[in-house]
């Protein structure tokens, strides 16, 4: 992944998980956020529970390769926040990717849309 692609900044993963747009399930938690800049970007947050840090840079890797794998697929100007969960440990690479696909895809424009006018 490049790194245009990538959220690094600590402010701007404050905004984005402030933004309180978020999608759970099983093994991931999702925050998103639009943006204007025409691509999507990506942050990635593998908690301490999960392991030491050879552990968490595997995952991290495995998060890396679904996404260059499916990034064609997903809305697009978007940031995204992903936290694994614990819940990820000792799953098959199909299982993780097929959660993290269907989380992505059910992310709504209209759901922004309606909390911006609730504000």
């Amino acid at each position: 992944m490049k790194k245009k692609f990538i959220v690094k900044k600590t402010f701007e993963f404050n905004n984005i998980i402030n933004s309180k747009n978020k999608k759970n399930n099983k093994y991931y938690s999702l925050y998103y956020n639009e943006n204007k800049l025409g691509y999507n970007r990506f942050g990635i947050s593998v908690p301490k529970k999960i392991g030491k840090a050879n552990i968490r840079n595997k995952y991290k890797r495995r998060i890396r390769s679904i996404i260059d794998n499916n990034k064609n697929n997903y809305p697009i100007s978007f940031d995204y926040i992903i936290i694994m969960k614990k819940e990820c440990l000792n799953q098959k690479f199909v299982d993780l990717e097929k959660n993290l696909n269907i989380l992505i895809k059910n992310i709504d424009r209209n759901d922004l849309n309606e909390k911006e006018q609730d504000l």
